[in-house]
């Protein structure tokens, strides 16, 4: 079953990936890995792109969002 929200992977002080819906103001799941995340976000819905945080930092934090 789809949920139809567009979803967001950002990692987290503690270095576990979190998986957070648009619009929402905190995280549905936490994962060790980027990988599970992304395949989560899948299970949750088939037709999402979720935009991943990069963890490479410039000075002020993640520089960009990437597509998974």
């Amino acid at each position: 079953m789809s949920t139809g929200q567009h979803y967001f992977i950002e990692k987290n002080d503690a270095g576990k990936y979190a998986v957070r819906a648009k619009d929402s103001n905190r995280a549905s799941a936490l994962f060790d890995t980027q990988a599970e995340a992304i395949a989560h976000v899948k299970q949750l819905n088939p037709d999402d792109h979720p935009d991943v945080e990069h963890v490479r930092h410039t000075g002020t934090g993640p520089d960009k969002w990437r597509p998974a």
